[in-house]
């Protein structure tokens, strides 16, 4: 049994989130249903500097998300709510809203996508950087030179809000580069005002839209991975 683990046996549900078109590309997620599981702040980050996911979520009474990286616990982040919204959807019980410490956050289903909305400031912290070209982020050494939370972007066709980005943490834990990054996402659909398409790391797509109350939406596909006892 694992050190972190003082309840017995539960469920992880590893998923991937913000997967492209052609259904490659999404960012690894762990999701533990049952959060009275893993009860405890220090043996929830346990678990997820255990599994070096970029994010593993612990659901909670009341549809209260619990957001923990390899090294630190969030107040908000996207890909974690977009993929548990997919999850608790196609196991039958749909949310209407979710709950990380930041705030209530709504969800929706459309078509192929799951959506959540959030407000920017609560992803304070992640520095946007502009670039000339598609070419010139793909070309970024992981991580670039310097300090702080960095999503690195360039229009791949700004006419169609189509973006191109790559994100680094910059913790200095096992996470060097982030392969979909909801939350950053949000930071730069509130900065540039529009709905936007990014194309993120090696093969992600995450869809963006302002919202009239001031909140931005990202969604995107989520693909089942695995269901591991732990």
């Amino acid at each position: 049994m694992h050190a972190w683990l003082n309840r017995g046996m539960t469920d992880l549900h590893v998923v991937r989130v913000f997967c492209g078109p052609d259904g490659g590309g999404g960012n690894l997620l762990g999701v533990v249903l049952d959060g009275a599981a893993v009860a405890g702040a220090g043996e929830r980050q346990g678990l997820a500097a255990e599994l070096g996911f970029s994010e593993t979520v612990f659901l909670d009474d009341a549809g209260a998300v619990d957001i923990y990286t390899p090294s630190v616990r969030l107040p908000f982040a996207g890909h974690p709510l977009v993929g548990i919204a997919w999850l608790l959807r196609t196991g039958g019980a749909a949310p209407a809203v979710l709950r990380p410490p930041a705030g209530e956050v709504p969800c929706r289903w459309d078509g192929e996508c799951d959506w959540i909305a959030g407000r920017a400031e609560w992803a304070a912290g992640r520095t946007t950087r502009q670039h000339g070209s598609a070419a010139e982020v793909d070309a970024l050494p992981a991580p670039p030179p310097g300090t702080g939370w960095l999503y690195a972007w360039a229009w791949a066709d700004e006419a169609a809000g189509r973006v191109r980005a790559r994100a680094f943490p910059r913790r200095g834990d096992v996470i060097v580069e982030d392969e979909a990054t909801g939350a950053a996402a949000v930071v730069l659909t509130a900065e540039l005002g529009r709905p936007l398409d990014i194309r993120q790391g090696a093969g992600s797509q995450l869809l963006t839209r302002p919202r009239p109350d001031g909140t931005i939406e990202v969604g995107g596909r989520v693909a089942p991975v695995e269901v591991r006892h732990i």
